[in-house]
Formats: structure tokens, C-alpha cells, sequence
């Protein structure tokens, strides 16, 4: 686990783009970034000339970035559009996030954060949100070191319709079939693929550790490493998808972290790793018992009103399967990966929580803050946990987490969880996804037309 680390004195955010500038003398552009409430990156691209004016005063963007569907549509019932007249905030630099761009020539990027005119934070900005639950987590002298995977397909750039393809394996020029989990082969296979992944992330400082073949033809895992910073945590994770997708793109593939691809192979998920240190850096999770039990129940009492932040899409919910490794009900166990929480095996000092829920389509600040204001409300309140679930966790009686989009922004609506995350925030968030569930429930499927046209 990892140990608390020195201070050292900051270096101000027009020193780091002076710096950054000098060691770069051909840069032309530069991409500054933002996430939205679906993860998805949004921001402007400036000529390198004018990257030290915004670091001395920010950059204008619309609160309505944070009312955006996933369609790029201003959802007007979050209160974020017209109806504050489509206003601006300013947005910062994150200081550290300057890096060059390796599949764009002369090219850098920078994360951006949004705060109010007079300085204070943006409450609908996600990374602004986790920003705020870990200084409640401060107050109570409690540090969250956290890790996240993701789950991600490659598929064939040239599937027509839409439809998903596994791409053909780059040195035999045979089309993916089988499931061929941990694989070397097919690890090999893709070796100049996953190198580049690698290559570009020690490029931008994302600090990815295993790539793994998961459990489906062209399926992947990449793990990152723990962080003593959530919010850098998460950065890093959203930096990550982008690099991937842009590998992906120059070896002629797509990417996709879609919770469910296939019917008929597994999803994508985003597993969380996290663990409590002090501020000395000793990990609580293992020398205390009972706040790694108060944790895991103020997860478990809080999971059934987070699967809307965990699994925020229409097709979030495919994924939600029997006999597909993925939780159905809200349980945990020691080294089980049939329940939602899992415990690693390993050393006492790495004592960690695996949560298992969400999707790989997620948005990782919303997951984390849920996951950090439920830790923190099970060890406040001393919730009773249950007793750890021993082998198949489908046979054992649990709490079921909500099976339908419907039916998970009902149980987060005016929820524990809701009045937790805040309820500005929440309120933007449910109706930005009420308003895309409606969309979606009212669209008349091309399976519908198939089956019930001619035949009722």
C-alpha cells in the first residue's frame, strides 16, 4: 500500500505552461478538456499563444456543458440553460495536466475544472463534486487510496450498420471467436496495439499497469495503478479511455466501452479498488475490523439508490446478467468474484474494498464520489454489516439491485444517497437522465417493427 508522501511546494500553474512552453518550442494546439456528466470529454482547442493568458485568468464555458446528453443536447429541465440564460463560468487549469499529444502532431492537452465567477466550485462539475466528499473525508482524517480498471472491446472498424465485429488478429488475419481469458496468445497477438497503449501513456504520465484478454473475443482489461488521489485517480482514468480509443483508431480498430456490446458475451465493467489509509499513510482496512465492516455496509445500504450513477445508460442495463460475472445483488465476500464487493486476496497491509457494479460507460468521478459518501455514511452511522458470502452469491438470499433504468431513477431519486451527493448536484444529474430515458422509451425499435408489424 502506499505510503503518505512529503509535501512539496507547488509550482504555480503559469510556471508550469511557461515551463512546458520552453520545453516544446513547436507546439501549435492544445485540447482543454472537461468531462461532462456521461464522461465524455468536452472542451476547446486554442493555438499554443494563448495557453499562458489562460492560465492567469481561465477559460469561458457554459454551465450547459454539465446539462449535455449524450447526444450533446442541453437537457432544459436541469436548469442550466435557458432558464439561467445559458450563462458562462470560468474554467481552470489542473495544475500537472499539461502533456503532449503522441498521435497528434504539435499537439498538447490540458484538464480543465469549472468554478462560479467569484472562484468557488462549479457545483454540477463531477470532478468538483469528488472534490467536495473528499474534503468531508478529510475532516473525519480519512484518505481513500484508490485504483480503477477498465473494460473495454476492440471491434472491427469496418462492421457495417453498426453491428459489432471482433476485429481480425493482427498476425494469423483470422476472425476473434472464442473466449480465450488471460491469454497470452492473444496478448501476442496485439502486442504493437497494447505497446502503444503503453507508449502513449508513459507519454501523457498515465500510469497503466496489467492489459489483460478478459472474458470475450477482443475484450480487454487495463488496470491502473493505486492513487493516494481520487481525484488524480480519475483524471487519469478519463485520459486513459481517450488514448486507448485513439490507439485503437491508428491500428485500424474501434474501441468501445459500451456496458454491453454482444447479447451474447459479457460486458464492460469499471471496478473500483479502494482502501482507507490515515494521514500517516497506514492502511485503516487492515488493522481496524470494524471500519472495513462499517464500510462495506454503508456501500451495501447505499448500493440499490447508486446504480443510476453506476449504470447511467439504456444499454447500462444489458449488462446486468445472470452467470456474466456481474453483481445482482448487493453482497460481498472474501476473493469472490460472484458478489459486489469483493475482498482481494493478498497481504493484511493491501486490504482493500473491490466494488464490482459499474459499467465501463460510466462516468469515474460520479462512481467514486458514490462510492466514497457511502463508505462515508456506513462509518458514520456504524451500519451493521452482513455476513460474507462463501462461493456462488446467486444462490444466497440478498437485497436485488434495481434491474431496469425506470426503477434505478426511482430508487435515486430523494434517495439517502441523493441528500449525500447533494442536492443541486443530484437534481441535475436525474433529470439530465430522466430526460434520456424518456427519449429513448419513446423510439420505436427496428425489433418491434420485426415482430409486431404484420404479425398483431
Amino acid at each position: 500500500m502506499l505510503k503518505h508522501q512529503p509535501q512539496i511546494q507547488p509550482i504555480s500553474m503559469l510556471q508550469q505552461v511557461d515551463d512546458f512552453l520552453a520545453a516544446h518550442p513547436q507546439l501549435e494546439s492544445v485540447d482543454l478538456m472537461l468531462s461532462d456528466m456521461n464522461g465524455v470529454i468536452r472542451g476547446k482547442r486554442i493555438e499554443a499563444a494563448s495557453l499562458a493568458k489562460i492560465a492567469q485568468e481561465g477559460m469561458c464555458l457554459p454551465a450547459s456543458v454539465f446539462a449535455l446528453d449524450i447526444c450533446g443536447d442541453t437537457v432544459e429541465q436541469t436548469g442550466l440553460g435557458f432558464e439561467q440564460g445559458d450563462g458562462d463560468r470560468i474554467c481552470h487549469l489542473l495544475p500537472n495536466s499539461l502533456s503532449m499529444i503522441p498521435w497528434k502532431k504539435n499537439a498538447a492537452q490540458a484538464l480543465l475544472t469549472m468554478h462560479e465567477v467569484d472562484g468557488s466550485a462549479f457545483f454540477a462539475d463531477p470532478r468538483q463534486l469528488l472534490s467536495k466528499v473528499l474534503q468531508g473525508l478529510h475532516q473525519q482524517n480519512l484518505f481513500p487510496c484508490v485504483a480503477i480498471e477498465w473494460e473495454f472491446y476492440l471491434l472491427d472498424a469496418r462492421s457495417e450498420n453498426r453491428q459489432p465485429q471482433a476485429p481480425l488478429l493482427p498476425k494469423s488475419q483470422q476472425r476473434m471467436q472464442q473466449t480465450q481469458v488471460y491469454s497470452l496468445d492473444e496478448l501476442d497477438e496485439f502486442d504493437e496495439f497494447i505497446r502503444d497503449i503503453q507508449d502513449y501513456c508513459h507519454t501523457q504520465n498515465i500510469p497503466s499497469d496489467n492489459v489483460i484478454a478478459e472474458y470475450a473475443p477482443g475484450q480487454f482489461e487495463v488496470t491502473l495503478q493505486h492513487q493516494h488521489d481520487p481525484l488524480l485517480a480519475c483524471d487519469q482514468a478519463i485520459l486513459l479511455k481517450r488514448a486507448i480509443k485513439a490507439v485503437a483508431k491508428q491500428h485500424g480498430y474501434l474501441a468501445t466501452f459500451m456496458a454491453k456490446p454482444y447479447a451474447e458475451h459479457s460486458g464492460n465493467g469499471c471496478h473500483v479498488h479502494i482502501s482507507m489509509l490515515d494521514k500517516q499513510g497506514h492502511n485503516l482496512f487492515s488493522t481496524e475490523q470494524s471500519l472495513l465492516e462499517y464500510a462495506l455496509a454503508g456501500l451495501l445500504d447505499t448500493m440499490p439508490q447508486a446504480i443510476a450513477l453506476l449504470a447511467p445508460n439504456a444499454n447500462s442495463y444489458r449488462r446486468f446478467q445472470p452467470d456474466m460475472f456481474v453483481p445482482l445483488q448487493a453482497n460481498w465476500g472474501w476473493d469472490n468474484r460472484t458478489v459486489a464487493l469483493r475482498i482481494p486476496s493478498g497481504s493484511t497491509e493491501n486490504t482493500r474494498i473491490e466494488h464490482r457494479v459499474a459499467g465501463a460507460d460510466c462516468n469515474p468521478y460520479i462512481v467514486m464520489s458514490a462510492l466514497l459518501v457511502g463508505i462515508s455514511y456506513g462509518i458514520e452511522q456504524q451500519r451493521d454489516c452482513p455476513k460474507a458470502v462463501s462461493g456462488d452469491a446467486s444462490k444466497v438470499p440478498a437485497p436485488a439491485l434495481p434491474c431496469s433504468w425506470q426503477q434505478a431513477l426511482a430508487e435515486f431519486e430523494h434517495s439517502t444517497l441523493w441528500s449525500l451527493l447533494g442536492a443541486d448536484f443530484s437534481h441535475v444529474y436525474h433529470a439530465n437522465k430522466l430526460n434520456e430515458w424518456q427519449r429513448f422509451e419513446a423510439q420505436v425499435t427496428p425489433l418491434e417493427q420485426q415482430w409486431y408489424q404484420q404479425m398483431v
